[in-house]
C-alpha cells in the first residue's frame, strides 16, 4: 500500500498544476487562511461538501500532494484513470471500509496529507447547515498524531464567480480518546468558516443552501 501511494503523486504533480491555472481562470475562487496548512508533518484537511469540485479548491491552496478519500464508484466509472492517477482513495460507504482507513493512516504515518469529507457525502439538504460528521477524521488524527485542518467551501460554481471561496481555520489534534467531544468541536469550526464566508461575500445562509447541487442542476 506504501508503493501505490507513493506511485500514485507522479499523477497528481502532473495535473494539478493545469487544474489550478483553470480554475483560478474559470471560477475565480478566493482563498483564505491558507497560511494554517503546515508544509509538512501529516495532516487531514476536513470540510463541508456541497459540489463534486470541493476537493479542487482545497488543492489550489498547497502544494502539498493530498490523497482525497472518495467513494469507490468514482473508479468504476470512465474517469476511474483519473482518481486513480491522482491517488485517491477509494471507499466503500455502504461498508466499514478498514482497507480504505488502513491506506490513508499509512499515508499519514509517512507524514503525508489526507483531505476528507466528515458529512460522508455531499450535503443535497436545503434545511441543515451540515449532516452528522462520521469519526473517520478525528480518529485517524487521535491514532496517527496527524493534525486536522478544518476549511469551508461557500458560493457559487459559475464562471468568473463572485463569491466562491474556501477558508482554512487554526489546526487541532485530536489528544484524547473522546471523538464526540473532538467531533463537535470539528463540527463548530466548520459552521463558524461557513458563517465568516457569507458574512465576507454578503450572502444569506438561504441563498448559500439553496445553491447546493449546481453539478447536478446544470447536467
Amino acid at each position: 500500500m506504501k508503493n501505490k501511494t507513493k506511485l500514485n503523486e507522479w499523477g497528481y504533480n502532473l495535473l494539478t498544476p493545469l487544474m489550478r491555472l483553470l480554475f483560478r481562470l474559470w471560477y475565480n475562487p478566493k482563498i483564505v487562511g491558507k497560511e494554517y496548512i503546515p508544509k509538512t508533518g501529516p495532516i487531514i484537511i476536513a470540510g463541508n461538501h456541497k459540489h463534486l469540485y470541493d476537493q479542487c479548491l482545497a488543492i489550489m491552496a498547497t502544494k502539498r500532494n493530498i490523497h482525497y478519500m472518495a467513494k469507490k464508484e468514482y473508479f468504476e466509472g470512465k474517469l476511474a484513470w483519473f482518481f486513480r492517477l491522482v491517488g485517491c482513495i477509494p471507499v466503500d460507504r455502504g461498508n466499514e471500509d478498514d482497507v480504505s482507513k488502513e491506506i490513508a493512516m499509512e499515508v499519514l504515518n509517512n507524514k503525508g496529507a489526507i483531505g476528507i469529507f466528515p458529512e460522508g457525502t455531499r450535503n443535497k439538504t436545503y434545511d441543515r447547515v451540515l449532516l452528522p460528521l462520521k469519526y473517520g477524521a478525528v480518529s485517524m488524527s487521535y491514532n496517527t498524531r496527524s493534525y486536522i485542518i478544518p476549511c469551508a467551501v461557500t458560493g457559487d460554481y459559475v464562471f468568473r464567480s463572485k463569491n466562491l471561496m474556501i477558508r482554512f481555520g487554526v489546526p487541532f489534534m485530536v489528544e484524547e480518546h473522546d471523538y464526540p467531544k473532538y467531533n463537535e468541536m470539528l463540527r463548530e469550526d466548520i459552521e463558524s468558516l461557513i458563517r465568516e464566508n457569507l458574512k465576507d461575500t454578503n450572502r444569506s445562509m438561504d441563498e448559500e443552501l439553496q445553491s447546493r447541487n449546481q453539478d447536478t442542476k446544470n447536467k
